[in-house]
């Protein structure tokens, strides 16, 4: 369908400018959601939905990845804060 087309390069640009500097802003802020909701308004306004939807996927494996390399493995409920 039309909506569906595949992005220009300059809505790439823009989606992948916008993943970055929330990304960094999470990164900063360790993580709080809260301290970066107008990056993330952004983010998910310029990228397509299923974009936004891998990327976080990726940003959670990357995550879990770094914290495996640093920390090593422990089960998950062991570090569950909620």
């Amino acid at each position: 369908s039309a909506k569906m087309s595949a992005p220009t390069m300059e809505e790439r640009k823009a989606c992948w400018a916008a993943r970055d500097e929330l990304w960094r802003c999470l990164d900063g802020h360790g993580d709080d959601a809260a301290a970066c909701e107008k990056l993330r308004l952004c983010f998910v306004s310029r990228c397509p939905q299923q974009w936004v939807k891998y990327f976080d996927k990726r940003r959670d494996f990357l995550k879990y990845k770094r914290k495996l390399e640093t920390e090593g493995y422990h089960p998950p409920e062991a570090d569950r804060k909620s």
